[in-house]
């Protein structure tokens, strides 16, 4: 299912940067748009001509915030652009970003997709030392910091290297200094960050459907702790000195936050969710007669659990996307009622019959509790219900908006237990064998902290990974 419904983990950010031989801000406009579901709330972009920043950003989807004269009026050759979903600073205009700070080496500009762990250590450090922050989020601790860093140094590359090694946690950064533009990802690589080419110039985005779309080519994923300076004609690459040995790429990317059409890690999405279902039939089967996913996230889980078990696939729910979005509603009553607006069932394809229902993941289960009764009243026969990744159990630091163990339906429940919630007559989920499996991925080069609660990074009172007790 999309963000828009309760259940769902809430999508972070999306990022991209730009270096042309003709005004960008048509084409970043029509990047973040096709990166829209990375972020709802708030959308922006940050152009450079000739020395000159100027800027459109605010709330709203991005054909909201990007248009009229004042969008009309961004000529600039270089620029970054932003979509936003609060996870750390709340929701409101000053938070929305590309966030924009004056420094001694001109406008400095920063997009930041993830959260960083030790930001109120480091927010405390610069307020002592007389720093003022216009915004609750961590992204303007970040510029603030490289903003510091280009006071004592005139090399940019290296402002952002001391910048980097005062981080703690997820980020993918897009910056613009003056009418220069880097892309950066932390050494750890927990949010995805591209490359590639385009008819005018170069890009880096949070995800390569960018390039496929606008015509461009794909080059390559920006590698952990790597640097990237975009031109006209190319770009230049730089390193940390060390990276850690294991990467923490966030498994979510592929469960379900990413299009299924964008390739992250060499692995197309698509292709990924498709062997997740056929590993979860293996794992979860079921005696039924029909597949059917929750739209649209669960689409190819189910038609991966179609294939790998024999049972017909079919479109069993309904989804009408013209309704408002139910996450945002203040009140239970209210999203539930919003699922039952948005999702009706295909009689046709369920009445009488033993159905199985495929998703991506749980975390609340009110959603799905509902799913599982519309079903019931279109005459499903039975519904069983498969998820394709295992339970998620602990909280996530680093840029998914699940930050408390109590809005976890899995949190003290059996699997038995949470299937009888959902009114369900079985539930099965993937194993962590299983994710590890069809992501063909290493568990150590995995961020699963959601699922088996060990963190990649230090976090206050968590166990980190590889860790062999939690220090008394």
């Amino acid at each position: 299912m999309n963000d828009d419904m309760d259940d769902r983990p809430k999508h972070y950010c999306g990022v991209v940067a730009m270096a042309y031989d003709t005004p960008v801000a048509p084409d970043l406009k029509r990047s973040l748009r096709i990166i829209q579901h990375r972020g709802q709330e708030a959308a922006g972009i940050v152009v450079n001509d000739s020395g000159k920043t100027s800027y459109v950003r605010g709330e709203g989807l991005v054909h909201e915030v990007l248009a009229g004269r004042e969008f009309d009026s961004l000529k600039g050759h270089v620029g970054i652009g932003h979509v936003r979903y609060a996870t750390t600073g709340s929701s409101c205009s000053q938070n929305a970003q590309p966030i924009v700070v004056t420094s001694q080496a001109g406008d400095v500009a920063l997009g930041h997709n993830g959260d960083i762990v030790n930001a109120e250590k480091l927010r405390s450090k610069l307020q002592e030392t007389g720093w003022a922050f216009l915004t609750t989020t961590d992204s303007e601790i970040i510029v603030r910091l490289l903003a510091n860093e280009l006071r004592q140094t005139s090399d940019a590359i290296k402002a952002i290297r001391a910048t980097m090694k005062m981080l703690e946690g997820a980020y993918s950064l897009v910056i613009m200094i003056g009418s220069r533009v880097y892309g950066v990802r932390d050494p750890l690589g927990f949010r995805p960050l591209c490359l590639g080419k385009l008819p005018h110039g170069y890009c880096i985005a949070s995800e390569s459907a960018i390039f496929s779309i606008l015509q461009g080519e794909f080059i390559r994923d920006v590698l952990p702790g790597e640097i990237i300076e975009l031109t006209k004609d190319g770009f230049t690459s730089s390193k940390m000195a060390t990276v850690p040995p294991h990467r923490a790429h966030c498994m979510f990317e592929w469960v379900y936050f990413a299009r299924p059409d964008s390739v992250i890690g060499g692995r197309e999405v698509y292709a990924v969710r498709k062997r997740i279902g056929m590993t979860l039939a293996k794992e979860q089967p079921a005696e039924a007669d029909v597949v059917i996913p929750v739209p649209d996230s669960g689409r190819a889980h189910a038609l991966g659990y179609s294939l790998a078990s024999g049972i017909p696939y079919d479109e069993g729910l309904m989804k009408n996307r013209y309704v408002e979005r139910t996450f945002i509603m203040p009140e239970q009553s209210q999203r539930e009622e919003g699922v039952s607006i948005k999702l009706n069932p295909i009689t046709s394809t369920i009445y009488g019959k033993r159905v199985v229902v495929v998703d991506d993941s749980i975390v609340r289960g009110t959603t799905l509790r509902k799913i599982v009764q519309i079903l019931r009243r279109g005459g499903a026969k039975e519904v069983h219900v498969r998820i394709g990744c295992p339970p998620v159990r602990a909280p996530c630091y680093y840029g998914i908006d699940m930050k408390t163990r109590v809005q976890f339906i899995a949190t003290g429940k059996t699997v038995q237990q949470i299937g009888e919630y959902l009114t369900a007559d079985s539930l099965g989920y993937l194993s962590l064998d299983g994710l590890e499996e069809a992501l063909a991925i290493p568990e150590n080069d995995l961020c699963l902290a959601c699922l088996n609660a060990e963190y990649p990074t230090q976090v206050p009172g968590e166990r980190m990974r590889f860790q062999q007790r939690l220090d008394v």
